[in-house]
């Protein structure tokens, strides 16, 4: 027999109540309700979280393989933002820049990175080894643009070779190496480092030499190395302003427009990527609907006993609704946790850095994934909610 206060109808405790507590059953009696109602039909409930889970999963493994695919490419890119590259206007008809040009391009450099004046020209390289063909470089500091290999760059370059990487395996040079070009013998003094930079100063396959061995050393050119790629846009438009102000007479090449150009299409490349995502959890928004508009159905009859009773349509709305959300929060953390999986994979599987793997910004797609999952699911289950609650209780029980 029952006791005192035992309610008509009652049975002996569910064990996820007793677990959940007589505190949590009092405080929200809707989830636990909602779970319930979920469990009862538990393959419908679980294919309807998959869906979500799918979604989830699309979204943030897309918008994270594709940020992370855009941080490798600009870190491969190294400091190309940072360079400045000041030409004589084709126009004009001149092939180098007068004195008073480079002297004001170094003014606006000043403080903001450092200028150098640059010769070019081309001549055959002959060594121990045999002979080559190679760009010619002529500058006075090469540390500002140039690393070395082996050997050591000299402060002001004043004698001497310094030798790219291919030059040197080809001839067989090193650092004390004799080399002869166009009639003069000079001794290697270093040998470059390649540089995976995209830039029009490539060592890999140049000599640099001293400006005063070339028979015309005015500088066809002045690259500027900038501290930042703020302090490159600084000295490219002001140069602009300043020196073609009453006619275009140099030509600055920005390499920062190439940068922002790759970022813009990886931009754009993400968008596509999440979109694709997006539609994917649209669909399991459109799975949860059809779950949520089936449940409250076949539920017409207990629902309306609810409300004979003096259940509020309030009541009825947010149980509904609880149960929606629910699916979404299974459904996101399901997602979340495989695309961690994912990830690490990425990392395992491929050649990419932990830096760039783990980059903050890719949470962003994760909590972009999983907040859209639980809006889908909720917006999903509204509308049945509404019809559900909002139903007269004596329809709801002559059906």
């Amino acid at each position: 027999m029952s006791g005192e206060g035992d309610a008509p109808g009652d049975g002996p405790p569910d064990a996820d109540d007793s677990a959940a507590g007589p505190g949590l059953l009092e405080r929200f009696p809707a989830v636990l309700m909602a779970r319930r109602n979920l469990s009862r039909n538990r393959l419908r409930s679980g294919l309807a979280a998959l869906g979500i889970v799918i979604g989830v999963l699309a979204i943030a493994t897309l918008g994270i393989f594709g940020n992370v695919l855009q941080l490798s490419a600009t870190s491969e890119l190294g400091g190309i933002g940072n360079q400045v590259i000041v030409s004589p206007n084709e126009d004009t008809g001149r092939e180098t820049l007068s004195p008073r040009d480079v002297a004001a391009v170094e003014r606006i450099a000043e403080g903001r990175g450092e200028a150098v004046p640059l010769v070019t020209g081309s001549a055959v390289v002959t060594g121990p080894n045999g002979q080559t063909f190679a760009q010619l470089y002529g500058l006075d500091r090469p540390r500002a643009l140039f690393e070395a290999r082996s050997g050591r760059l000299p402060e002001y370059h004043r004698q001497g070779a310094l030798v790219g990487r291919s030059v040197a395996e080809r001839l067989d040079l090193q650092p004390g190496t004799a080399v002869e070009i166009e009639g003069q013998r000079l001794r290697v003094i270093a040998v470059l480092a390649e540089t995976d930079d995209i830039t029009p100063i490539q060592p890999d396959s140049a000599v640099v030499l001293p400006r005063e061995s070339f028979a015309q050393d005015a500088p066809s050119q002045v690259v500027v190395q900038a501290d930042s790629g703020e302090d490159a846009s600084y000295v490219a438009s002001t140069v602009r302003e300043r020196l073609n102000a009453r006619e275009p007479r140099v030509s600055v090449f920005e390499l920062s427009s190439i940068l922002d150009r790759i970022n813009e299409f990886f931009g754009l490349l993400n968008g596509f990527l999440v979109a694709l995502g997006a539609v994917s959890l649209v669909v399991a928004g459109v799975a949860i609907f059809n779950v949520m508009l089936m449940s409250t159905t076949e539920r017409r009859g207990e629902i309306g006993v609810l409300r004979a009773v003096g259940v509020q349509k309030g009541d009825v709305l947010r149980t509904l609704v609880v149960e929606a959300t629910l699916l979404g929060l299974l459904g996101g953390l399901g997602g979340v946790l495989l695309t961690c999986l994912a990830v690490g994979a990425l990392y395992q599987f491929t050649p990419l850095g932990l830096d760039v793997v783990l980059h903050p910004s890719n949470a962003t797609y994760l909590v972009v994934a999983f907040a859209f999952g639980v809006f889908i699911s909720l917006a999903s289950g509204l509308y049945p909610a509404y019809r559900a609650a909002n139903e007269e209780p004596v329809d709801a029980l002559r059906d």
